[in-house]
């Protein structure tokens, strides 16, 4: 049996997410499912709907400063 893999993006996590709070699992399971049709096996579907659903929303990210300047004065204005 090959195993694959499957990237979840923020938008896929927040719909299974969704589905899980509103609906239950198996309502996650087929979200899962719907999103990444690879998965066929309903066992399968549903441990990964509950992983995900676990997962918390990445904190937005911190602004980037400026890189410094070449000879390591300030940048000028």
């Amino acid at each position: 049996m090959i195993k694959a893999m499957f990237v979840v993006t923020e938008a896929d996590a927040a719909a299974i997410r969704a589905a899980f709070e509103r609906d239950g699992e198996f309502s996650a399971a087929v979200e899962l499912r719907r999103r990444f049709q690879g998965i066929v096996d309903n066992a399968e579907a549903r441990m990964w709907a509950r992983t995900i659903a676990g997962w918390k929303p990445m904190p937005p990210a911190a602004p980037r400063s400026a890189p410094p300047a070449p000879d390591g004065a300030a940048p000028r204005a």
